[in-house]
């Protein structure tokens, strides 16, 4: 696989980290579904995935490129991926939602006691 698909790979991994892990937070959870609350289990599930992806993406461009170089491209598609999840949240949030399509709606349930 050249280079550049490694690259590819590693910013599509790196968005898809940095969204799941921004889906775990309530308020960006209902701007994508309009399911009430994650429950605390599904959030820590978000949260594990997220991290997996951005560590598969860091795996990925050590993998095209020497430590050094990777670590920078890395930090930098953690940027890239970052600002588009932002925008994305802002603009066309619903564009987040084949992330969490797999996710039931009674896996949502609605917490008690918060205000």
């Amino acid at each position: 696989m050249p280079d550049a698909m490694f690259l590819f790979a590693a910013m599509a991994a790196s968005i898809a980290g940095a969204a799941l892990l921004a889906l775990s937070i309530d308020v960006h959870w209902e701007q994508v579904r309009t399911d009430p609350q994650c429950s605390p289990r599904m959030v820590r599930l978000l949260r594990a995935m997220g991290a997996a992806f951005l560590l598969a993406s860091l795996v990925l461009c050590l993998r095209a490129d020497h430590v050094s170089m990777a670590s920078l491209v890395w930090f930098m598609t953690l940027a890239c991926a970052a600002l588009v999840v932002a925008f994305t949240l802002s603009w066309r949030p619903r564009w987040l939602r084949p992330l969490v399509m797999w996710v039931p709606a009674a896996a949502a349930p609605e917490r008690s006691g918060r205000s």
